[in-house]
């Protein structure tokens, strides 16, 4: 089991480095000058060397990234361009936001989606299981700005059930913060819930025809038992990749919903950055994303080991 874990933190760490070379060079292909947006309408060459020199754009590239490197292994991602607050506290204000939005995203997405996936592969050929393919095709199929549109002109202009927009720190007002992320909640899980009810009844499908179902049925045991104890463990597997790899898209991917119900999230900090051409903000958010990416992929692997042992013995093995 060390050697296992060993090798993933190993894995992981040279795909962060990797990201952040991608992520560094990436950023600095965008077309446009940050100088030439920070100046202004002075745009005297003597403003534009002094803009440069102050934020390093002046120097090599080799020299910006080691200062990027050494700067952000202690934290510091630098200061915005734009608006001159450190990149750090604007993280801390913006991400806890989009990560409960996807973090609520994913529950319901989880519930919604394995227990229809569960419940179209025990109820093959009837009633349910066509509601269940009815909703995924639903789900993968309708635009989340689109349902967004909607469930804001009905659910919250027309009946007045939840808020249009806005925001409330879940420190400050635990019932006002969910009141207002349920919504946008549900509709970004929408997309995701189909993809892990497809995954789930298809898993589901695979293992209550194996020769482990039918032992377990052939001893009596009940069928609640065989479903959940058996069937359903066994295809837990395709689920948490699809939750893990998908938590991490959400993270970065919640633009649109954040922008329609006007959330002050990491995907409008984002969005601003692009537009403004402000690096360190860029890198940051970027950087932040790889690093969940990575993050969830290696806690993914962990819960591997721990529903089927087979992958801790074939990472020790190896």
């Amino acid at each position: 089991m060390r050697h296992y874990l060993i090798e993933r933190a190993w894995h992981s760490l040279l795909t962060l480095f990797l990201a952040t070379v991608v992520v560094f060079l990436g950023v600095r292909a965008l077309p446009g000058d940050p100088a030439l947006a920070l100046a202004g309408e002075d745009r005297t060459p003597e403003a534009l060397a002094a803009i440069r020199s102050e934020y390093g754009l002046d120097q090599s590239l080799l020299v910006q990234f080691w200062r990027f490197i050494s700067h952000a292994v202690e934290g510091d991602l630098g200061i915005s361009i734009r608006t001159g607050a450190t990149v750090r506290s604007m993280l801390e204000t913006a991400l806890p936001v989009t990560i409960e939005l996807a973090v609520l995203a994913i529950v319901i997405a989880t519930v919604l989606g394995v227990g229809t996936g569960v419940l179209a592969a025990v109820r093959r050929g009837r009633p349910s299981e066509w509601a269940a393919n009815a909703f995924a095709l639903l789900g993968l199929s309708v635009p989340h700005f689109w349902l967004g549109l909607i469930a804001i002109l009905y659910l919250a202009v027309a009946t007045g059930l939840f808020p249009a927009s806005g925001f409330v720190p879940l420190l400050e007002d635990p019932v006002a913060n969910l009141h207002h992320l349920v919504l946008p909640s549900v509709i970004l899980g929408t997309g995701l819930a189909a993809i892990i009810m497809r995954q789930t009844r298809s898993a589901m499908l695979d293992n209550l025809s194996a020769d482990f179902v039918r032992t377990a049925r052939a001893k009596g045991l009940p069928p609640r038992t065989v479903i959940g104890r058996h069937a359903l463990r066994n295809s837990l597997l395709v689920v948490v990749t699809v939750v893990g790899l998908q938590l991490g898209g959400l993270i970065s991917g919640a633009v649109v919903t954040e922008q329609i119900f006007g959330l002050p999230g990491f995907g409008k900090m984002t969005i601003d950055a692009v537009f403004q051409r402000d690096y360190p903000v860029l890198q940051g958010v970027t950087l932040v994303t790889a690093a969940a990416y990575i993050g969830i992929n290696f806690a993914v692997d962990l819960l591997y080991s721990l529903i089927d042992p087979r992958v801790r013995v074939g990472g020790d093995a190896a």
